[in-house]
């Protein structure tokens, strides 16, 4: 049996953004503070299947997408940056990968902690 390659591109990207985690303190009683908004640069990677070998999908132009789709939705002139409520970097991977269609999407809180999710 010949296995066939797949080829995903991949792109990075990084939204500065407010989030915050409502029920914290239930989980962690230390954690208090991430009740309260707070400020983060969200580290994204993101992999979306290809089918050939030039590029059916360009990924400067791609990633300038998933920028777009996130500011269009999320920024709030307030803070001057993506204002992402009570999403946590779970929701935001699954919400990037339904949308786009992707195969992976990761995001980190400054690029240390984060979630991945698969397609």
């Amino acid at each position: 049996m010949t296995h066939l390659p797949r080829t995903n591109i991949i792109c990075r990207l990084q939204v500065e953004g407010l989030h915050w985690w409502s029920d914290a303190s239930k989980y962690e009683p230390t954690m208090v503070y991430l009740e309260s908004p707070h400020r983060h640069m969200f580290h994204i990677e993101v992999k979306k299947e290809v089918f050939h070998d030039d590029r059916d999908v360009e990924f400067i132009v791609f990633k300038r997408k998933i920028k777009k789709y996130l500011e269009e939705k999320y920024y709030d002139k307030q803070y001057d940056l993506c204002n992402f409520k009570a999403r946590s970097c779970e929701m935001l991977a699954k919400e990037l990968l339904e949308e786009f269609d992707l195969v992976y999407c990761s995001v980190f809180e400054d690029n240390e902690n984060g979630a991945e999710i698969y397609g």
